[in-house]
């Protein structure tokens, strides 16, 4: 169903019983509200939840902003590296007032809030920004974006900015696509080969926009370091990381739960930058935990 919020025509799929305590799920860089895979958000409502996913602005089936033009990456890659100004087609902030809106919208007052990668940044803004709207808190897989922190290998950087030889051709985008999950994937938890497939074809199936990827890319270069915002996040909060992570190392998860009063964390041993299956059930009993202490 589509949910006007902060303006947007956002995209939203509402899970589970109406009286269950409600979870926003932010998903991150280009992906859509697909990116929570069905049976985790099954296992969600398993346990008495209410669960909204949503595509973020500019993503899957939401309002698209291609009047805002395309970003010259390499411009403001060149920018961001040497610490200039990058000027963004919409910020992060701007994806966390839509989230705001959006649980207003629902009628819910406040959500428990998890969000990954991207999702995670937006959801720090959010915490800080519209504090009443934020029962708890769940980052995974996420950063605050300081400078100092570790950063993914340079030749991964230039896997994950790379294009499809072909991209009118799908066969093209799924070889180009599988590459990338296999790059940054759960090394103990690899996808099977027809799981991967299946999920990555629905997406592009549902939409494929790079454009709107690239002015989400933007937005995280020019948002900067969160750092100075954590301290003023007060929801209790969950951090998870996974140890090998190779897109957003694990020293950016252990500095969230250090810079966050009160933020408990949770290390995961072979996880990467991905939600495999077999960890579906730990996720689950981390967000809970936030949701009990909130």
């Amino acid at each position: 169903m589509q949910i006007s919020a902060n303006g947007v025509a956002l995209e939203v799929e509402d899970h589970g019983p109406a009286s269950g305590a409600p979870v926003l799920l932010i998903m991150g860089l280009g992906m859509q509200l697909l990116g929570w895979p069905d049976g985790f958000v099954g296992q969600l409502v398993a346990r008495g939840l209410r669960v909204i996913r949503f595509d973020n602005r500019d993503i899957g089936l939401s309002q698209r902003f291609d009047h805002l033009g395309v970003p010259n990456l390499a411009l403001d890659a060149f920018r961001h590296f040497t610490g200039m100004r990058v000027h963004a087609p919409y910020t992060l902030a701007d994806l966390a007032d839509d989230s705001a809106a959006l649980i207003e919208a629902l009628g819910l007052g406040s959500a428990h809030v998890c969000g990954a990668s991207m999702g995670g940044m937006v959801a720090q803004h959010l915490a800080v920004r519209h504090p009443q709207r934020v029962r708890s808190l769940t980052l995974m897989m996420t950063t605050s974006g300081a400078r100092r922190l570790p950063q993914p290998h340079w030749k991964l950087q230039a896997a994950m900015l790379s294009r499809p030889q072909n991209p009118r051709e799908f066969d093209n985008l799924m070889a180009h696509f599988t590459r990338i999950a296999r790059l940054i994937g759960s090394p103990a938890y690899p996808a099977e080969e027809h799981e991967l497939r299946e999920r990555l074809a629905r997406s592009l199936k549902r939409s494929y926009r790079p454009a709107a990827v690239a002015r989400q890319l933007v937005a995280i270069a020019a948002d900067g370091d969160r750092s100075a915002l954590l301290p003023r996040i007060q929801a209790p909060t969950q951090v998870i990381h996974g140890l090998q992570d190779p897109l957003v190392p694990v020293e950016a998860g252990r500095d969230l739960a250090r810079r966050i009063a009160g933020a408990q964390i949770d290390l995961i041993e072979g996880m990467g930058h991905d939600l495999p299956e077999q960890l579906w059930p730990r996720f689950v009993d981390d967000i809970l935990k936030a949701v009990a202490r909130a």
